[in-house]
């Protein structure tokens, strides 16, 4: 199926969200033993200020003209958010985040993880509710085969076993999916939303962040080269992405970048493979085999 030029560059602008998510697990593990809820409102604090400048708005401000009398009125000094828009922001990322720490804290981190990787498989399936979308076989296949392959990075061949005392945990890390496939899925119904908005949701999660360290955690500062690593998280995987995600849900193929998303579990393990974090082994190749064929099914 044929898609114009503008989708397409949003498309592939949103994937690369997926490249830098790809290193998150490496970040979060050089940056040491900072608590989860701190590092997120330090790291979240820096995407805020990325929000800010002028010249990465301007270089994900939409050109599609499509969009472009909706995006000039809505740009305007005058203009506040919508209320409704606020919560969807906050909702998709403190209310994910939030989530999916309680979710490992509740459940074996290998379960919860990979129950949340239902998401991309989400996104897939409600993007065929938005208006002017239908739900294609290829993408469904393509992202039932990206699922596989994240299964099998997560539990590294050896199966899954639920257990019923771990019900609470399973039961977050399903709302993380959800979460995080609705937030996505209904972005692009406020497409007309500038994707600088993402600035204002990163500082009411930055904030909700500190205050949950504050509830839940003892303060553990970084040290040495742990400091670049949570500036990198900053920059990156929990700052750039969410804008280049943001743009690439309004703009792109939504139903593309689901099965996209399942490169981020395995980029993630290639990467930690190359710094000397984990070894390789047969499931990361087959893993490898199934995310990428499913990714090139999904895209015809």
């Amino acid at each position: 199926m044929s898609s114009s030029p503008s989708v397409r560059r949003g498309t592939l602008v949103g994937s690369t969200a997926v490249l830098m998510w790809g290193a998150l697990a490496t970040l979060t593990v050089l940056s040491g033993d900072i608590p989860p809820f701190q590092l997120l409102a330090m790291a979240f604090t820096l995407a805020t200020f990325i929000g800010l400048l002028p010249a990465l708005w301007r270089g994900l401000a939409t050109r599609s003209s499509r969009y472009e009398e909706q995006a000039a009125r809505v740009a305007n000094p005058g203009y506040k958010l919508p209320l409704a828009v606020w919560a969807l922001g906050i909702y998709g990322l403190f209310g994910y985040h939030f989530a999916y720490f309680m979710a490992l804290r509740l459940a074996p981190p290998v379960a919860a993880n990979l129950i949340n990787y239902l998401w991309p498989l989400l996104i897939v399936l409600f993007a065929g509710l938005l208006p002017g979308e239908r739900l294609g076989g290829r993408q469904v296949v393509g992202a039932l085969a990206g699922f596989g392959g994240a299964a099998l990075l997560v539990t590294g061949g050896g199966g899954l076993r639920l257990d019923a005392q771990y019900a609470p945990g399973y039961a977050l890390a399903l709302l993380c999916a959800f979460i995080w496939s609705s937030y996505s899925v209904l972005s692009r119904r406020v497409g007309a939303v500038p994707t600088r908005a993402v600035a204002g949701f990163c500082a009411a999660t930055a904030a909700l962040a500190l205050v949950c360290h504050l509830l839940f955690e003892t303060t553990v500062w970084p040290v040495g080269r742990q400091w670049a690593a949570v500036v990198a998280l900053g920059l990156g995987p929990i700052g750039a992405a969410f804008y280049t995600w943001d743009y690439g849900v309004k703009r792109g193929n939504i139903q593309t970048l689901g099965v996209l998303a399942y490169g981020a579990p395995l980029l993630s393990t290639l990467l930690l493979v190359a710094v000397g974090l984990a070894e390789p082994s047969w499931t990361l190749a087959a893993a490898c085999a199934l995310i990428v064929g499913g990714a090139a099914l999904a895209r015809g």
